[in-house]
């Protein structure tokens, strides 16, 4: 007995070892082949939360992984792409999305493990197209999700005829609870609620588990899988954490609504297919959109109930340009749009350089947790601006207009160049944090005074070009050099302390790295000056 339990053990254990590769192998596969057009996708058509449900349903059902759905729509909240109540909606529809695997292997289709392997494989290795390559991944993975299917079903036959493990079944029939319980702890240990529903639906398949039961751990495995998010969100913004307890709070109420209708729900789905794997699968989804449809009215409330649970300011940059207006596409005031967008821009990239700077110097990084998510705004906006610039140059203009055009073109590209100055230092920042490497007064010094020299000429930059104030730009072409000269006399001076021991060698190194990033923004600077003093701007 205990060689066969042994044997049971390692073949359900060795099976699900193969499911959950087959599952991370063709979500790869999927997502390398579309995940960016995915991206996209969300991003666009999540205007409206009908909309936002979906493209939720349909981006997850491509991706197979309503968790990199759901992480990607943290992402948007974070970044101002997407609001919390487009964000509900998506998640609403993602859980529909997601219950595509199991409606595949449901089926008996196991015999085609085999051949999917071998041709997904043959893509995979040989292939020289990259399209080709992911979607053999994808079919390779697919393959090994059925072959670890079918083996956990053949492992588990024996089962049959073990009493106390068919009791336990019927006990978690007819206490979904219990059920409910034992598929949330399962789904999040694995983190995959697919995983669940493969176990249940192979189960399924050798008569062992009865369709109440498998209906218990398959909404479950619906409540465990929030447990993604919400890892994800624990030391992220408030926005985040509203999207993770909206997540939650969707799938609770849906275990709340099972309990309540588990009788008609039952009875519904016995009418659904003609076995138990069938039956599963179809609940799995009639779970899912019952629960969208039965809450989708009343999204407005929720997500006023969700913002008073979790207080407090976003912390959200408006991610879309606020100022690029397509009806002033043909006439001057295009120009003065976007040069309203390129000083939001700048007056974001300017405090990414003063909050890097900051962490560096004081040997802490808690000011830089929105720093990566300020980037991404930056780049947002400089793509707009200079899209909006390059379709408003087709127009007629006159010669200083088109002048002027050109010029903001390259100073938003300049402003992008510093703000990824600030990634870079926030980077050094970081290093020094984790190596503990101390600075020595005098380089903390030094430091400060120079990035109070880089900071001035940047934001007198920024006033310059929000004002169109010429003069003002012409008197800081040529300040850089303050900053040429300070950087060449700093990195003499810290050279000289590091020969004579006075400073950490370590800590010597990221100090040197962080001064020529700080020379680098103030070149940009410079450049923009030389821009905004060259820009005749139309009245």
């Amino acid at each position: 007995m205990n060689i066969g339990v042994a044997a049971i053990v390692v073949g359900l254990l060795g099976g699900l070892g193969l499911f959950l590769l087959g599952i991370q192998l063709l979500a790869d596969g999927l997502q390398k082949a579309a995940g960016e057009r995915m991206r996209r996708i969300l991003e666009l058509f999540t205007s409206r939360p009908i909309n936002a449900a979906l493209t939720g349903a349909g981006v997850t059902a491509i991706l197979q992984s309503s968790s990199t759905t759901t992480v990607m729509i943290v992402g948007f909240v974070n970044s101002g792409l997407m609001k919390l109540s487009q964000a509900v909606g998506t998640i609403m529809g993602a859980n529909i999305g997601t219950t595509i695997t199991a409606q595949a292997i449901s089926f008996d289709i196991y015999s085609l493990a085999y051949p999917l392997i071998a041709v997904g494989a043959l893509f995979y290795y040989f292939s020289k197209k990259k399209l080709y390559r992911y979607g053999g991944m994808g079919v390779l993975g697919f393959g090994l999700l059925l072959l670890g299917l079918q083996t956990m079903s053949s492992s588990v036959s024996p089962v049959r005829e073990y009493e106390p493990f068919l009791q336990l079944l019927v006990a978690i029939g007819d206490r979904p609870i219990l059920g409910i319980l034992a598929g949330a702890l399962f789904t999040m240990v694995i983190q995959s609620s697919s995983a669940t529903t493969g176990i249940a639906i192979a189960f399924s398949w050798q008569g062992i588990l009865s369709l109440p039961a498998g209906l218990a751990l398959i909404v479950g495995a619906n409540l465990g899988t929030c447990i993604t998010v919400v890892l994800a969100s624990l030391s992220s913004p408030v926005t985040a954490k509203r999207v993770a307890l909206s997540h939650v709070l969707f799938n609770v109420t849906g275990v709340i609504l099972f309990i309540i209708l588990r009788r008609p729900f039952t009875s519904l789905v016995l009418l659904t297919g003609n076995t138990v794997a069938r039956q599963i699968a179809n609940a799995h989804t009639l779970f899912n959109v019952f629960t969208t449809v039965i809450l989708f009215p009343l999204l407005p409330r929720f997500v006023r109930l969700v913002t008073a649970l979790i207080p407090g300011e976003d912390g959200v940059f408006e991610a879309k340009p606020k100022y690029l207006d397509e009806r002033l596409i043909q006439t001057p005031g295009a120009l003065i749009s976007a040069q309203k967008e390129a000083v939001r821009m700048g007056e974001i990239a300017v405090e990414m350089v003063d909050r890097a700077v900051a962490a560096f110097v004081t040997g802490t990084t808690d000011q830089l947790k929105d720093l990566q998510q300020r980037e991404e705004v930056v780049n947002t906006l400089e793509t707009a601006i200079t899209a909006f610039l390059a379709k408003a140059n087709q127009y007629s203009m006159n010669e200083s207009e088109a002048r002027g055009m050109v010029n903001l073109m390259h100073i938003v590209n300049d402003l992008e160049r510093m703000a990824d100055h600030a990634i870079n230092i926030s980077e050094l920042a970081e290093a020094r944090e984790n190596g503990r490497h101390e600075l020595s007064d005098a380089a903390r010094d030094d430091l400060q005074s120079m990035f109070a020299e880089v900071d001035r000429i940047s934001r007198s930059v920024l006033h310059s070009l929000a004002h169109q104030d010429v003069n003002e730009a012409t008197s800081l072409i040529g300040e850089d050099d303050k900053v040429d000269d300070l950087e060449r006399r700093y990195r003499t001076n810290h050279i000289a302390r590091l020969n004579e021991g006075l400073c950490n060698p370590e800590a010597g190194v990221l100090f040197l790295d962080v001064v020529s990033n700080l020379e680098r923004v103030a070149d940009h600077a410079h450049n923009i000056a030389e821009g905004v003093a060259d820009i005749a701007f139309s009245k």
